[in-house]
Formats: structure tokens, C-alpha cells, sequence
């Protein structure tokens, strides 16, 4: 039988979704994306739940897309309404969003962490945006909450040298928001959501809500231009590669 790509499982007011493909880094499929968008309207509407973790099965977190997966795709679209859905449920997720992140973490494993509340890093994880060394443009709203959280300068640096960022480093410059030994991830992630979950939820919900107000309609016009942006690489590179080779 095929294990199921995400896990949820209740942790008394913790929702726990574990990106569950190990043998492909956790990297998504479309019905990934889908999946975890559901999971995430979902726990929206539990009463019960107060809290939700989102962490990655195996040696890493999230390897961004499956692109073996995409280039078996029948549905050309499946991936791109896959990835808005899971964007927009994110970003309109009313309740404390907290990841616990390890091992490569790349692609949309990182830029969907923009959309988390708290992340807490394994100091020997490792982050990627790879997207100009891919040749597509960035995606998942990342033009927008990257500067946002990182500083302009900053986001521009790691979009356009697609470096790698150690566990620690993006603790200091806000793409994490604290890193630990990777002995301590779970240990510190349970220390946070029992903070977390032991406050008045409809506080913290509204706290949320003001500190993200505007914030779905900015992502959401961040995605119509990086779709746009992307669909015109892939024609500028698709016809480089079919132009003829001069001698």
C-alpha cells in the first residue's frame, strides 16, 4: 500500500502535517500541493485545533518540486493550481503556523516557509532558492514576503546568487526565527507550540490577522506576476533550445 503524502495527526490542540515522501526529499507532487491545502482548511475550521506544526518525514524537510514528478504530468496546470492553492491557504491561515525544519530545505520548502508564524531551524539544515540557476522565476509569493522579512537587499542577494544559507544564517537574517541543535529541533519546536497553544486563541488569532492584514491580496498579486514571468522564461529558454546551432 502507498503511504499517503502528508501525515496529520492531533497532538492534544496541535495539529501535526508531516510532508511524508522521504525517498524524494518530502519534495511535492500536485496532489501534494492540493493535499496540504486541505489539510490546512481543515484545521482552520477545527474548534479543536489551537496550533499547527507542519515538519518534513526522513533526512530533510522539503525539496521544493518534484520535477520528475512535473515532467510526468498529463495536466500542465496540475502544479501551478496546485501551488496558488496551498499559497492561499496559507497566507489566509488564521491560527499560529510553526515549522520545525531540518536537512535541505529548497525551492518551495523555503519559500513556503515565509508564510509560517514561527520557524525553528536545525542549525545544520540548509536553505536554497534555486530558481534563477532552474531558469524560472521565483514563486510561491516569495517576491513579496522575501523582502518583507529579510530586507530588500538581502532578498536580492539570495534570489540572484541561488546560495545555499546554513540553519544558522537563516536564523539571523529572518528566514528562521531561531535555530538550535539538531538534537533540540523537536524539543524546542514542543516548547514553542505549548507556549503557543496554552494562550487565549481568539487573542492570538487576531493578532495574526493584524499583523498579516493585506497580506493575502499582496501574495495573491505576487503570484499572478511570477506565473506570468515564469511562463515567458519558459518560452525565451524553450526557444533558445530549439534555435538552430550555428558552426
Amino acid at each position: 500500500m502507498t503511504e499517503p503524502e502528508l501525515l496529520i495527526a492531533d497532538d492534544g490542540p496541535v495539529r501535526v502535517l508531516t510532508l511524508n515522501r522521504p525517498h524524494r526529499l518530502n519534495a511535492f507532487t500536485s496532489e501534494g500541493y492540493f493535499g496540504l491545502s486541505e489539510a490546512l482548511d481543515a484545521a482552520a475550521v477545527d474548534d479543536a485545533v489551537r496550533v499547527v506544526l507542519i515538519r518534513g518525514a526522513g533526512r530533510a524537510y522539503c525539496a521544493g518540486v518534484d520535477l520528475v514528478a512535473l515532467g510526468e504530468q498529463a495536466d500542465p496546470t496540475a502544479f501551478s493550481r496546485g501551488i496558488r492553492a496551498v499559497v492561499m491557504s496559507l497566507v489566509t491561515f488564521p491560527k499560529p503556523l510553526v515549522a520545525a525544519v531540518h536537512g535541505p530545505i529548497v525551492g518551495f520548502g523555503a519559500t513556503m516557509l515565509l508564510h509560517c508564524d514561527v520557524v525553528i531551524t536545525a542549525e545544520d539544515a540548509r536553505f536554497r532558492l534555486p530558481f534563477s540557476e532552474l531558469g524560472t522565476a521565483p514563486e510561491a509569493g516569495s517576491t513579496f514576503m522575501l523582502p518583507k522579512i529579510v530586507g530588500e537587499r538581502k532578498a536580492a542577494e539570495l534570489l540572484l546568487t541561488a546560495r545555499w544559507v546554513s540553519g544558522v544564517e537563516a536564523a539571523t537574517i529572518g528566514l528562521a526565527t531561531e535555530s538550535v541543535p539538531a538534537n533540540m529541533l523537536e524539543i524546542r519546536s514542543q516548547e514553542v507550540l505549548d507556549e503557543i497553544a496554552h494562550l487565549k486563541m481568539p487573542a492570538n488569532i487576531a493578532a495574526k490577522a493584524l499583523l498579516r492584514r493585506g497580506w493575502d491580496e499582496e501574495v495573491s498579486d505576487a503570484l499572478e506576476r511570477e506565473s506570468k514571468a515564469a511562463r515567458g522564461l519558459g518560452e525565451i529558454l524553450g526557444g533558445i533550445a530549439r534555435a538552430p546551432k550555428t558552426q
